[in-house]
């Protein structure tokens, strides 16, 4: 029988699904940041090297690249440059515009940092083979995009028309 949902109870097994995806979200956050502050690195500085090891991006391409403001790009890429991951450089064509690139020590970074067993460790320790996999099973459905209102595929899901 399962347990009854109670947000305020210390055991987890009693929190609703939304809770216990937070919190587990936060553990593996602060986890994943200690492992990549070895590289002066943080969860919002890795995607910029992800998607700066594809090529040079402006400022905007690589905020909507990120999801994210260019106002948080910039502190993001500040401090990525005093770290020498990447650098900025006026474009060729356009002198206002910023150019963003990864650097060799940066590319470097982004090898260790992103290492999979580590990462993939430090999120499922504790877990047998067979579920880490009903975790990824269960966590691709859950993270992905919900159906535009009015779509087809918002229709067909239970409890969504």
């Amino acid at each position: 029988m399962e347990p009854e949902f109670d947000p305020a109870s210390s055991n987890p097994a009693h929190w609703p699904a939304g809770r216990l995806l937070s919190a587990a979200a936060r553990r593996v956050e602060r986890d994943w940041n200690a492992h990549l502050a070895t590289w002066d690195l943080n969860h919002a500085s890795l995607p910029v090297l992800v998607h700066l090891s594809r090529g040079p991006l402006s400022q905007r391409q690589l905020a909507a690249a990120c999801g994210v403001t260019e106002q948080t790009t910039s502190r993001v890429v500040a401090r990525m440059e005093r770290s020498g991951y990447v650098t900025r450089t006026p474009h060729a064509n356009d002198r206002r515009r910023l150019v963003l690139s990864i650097t060799d020590p940066g590319r470097a970074a982004l090898a260790v940092a992103s290492d999979r067993a580590p990462a993939e460790a430090m999120v499922v320790r504790g877990l047998t083979a067979d579920e880490v996999a009903e975790l990824r099973r269960l966590l691709t459905l859950v993270a992905r995009p919900a159906p535009e209102p009015g779509s087809t595929a918002e229709q067909g899901q239970p409890g969504l028309a």
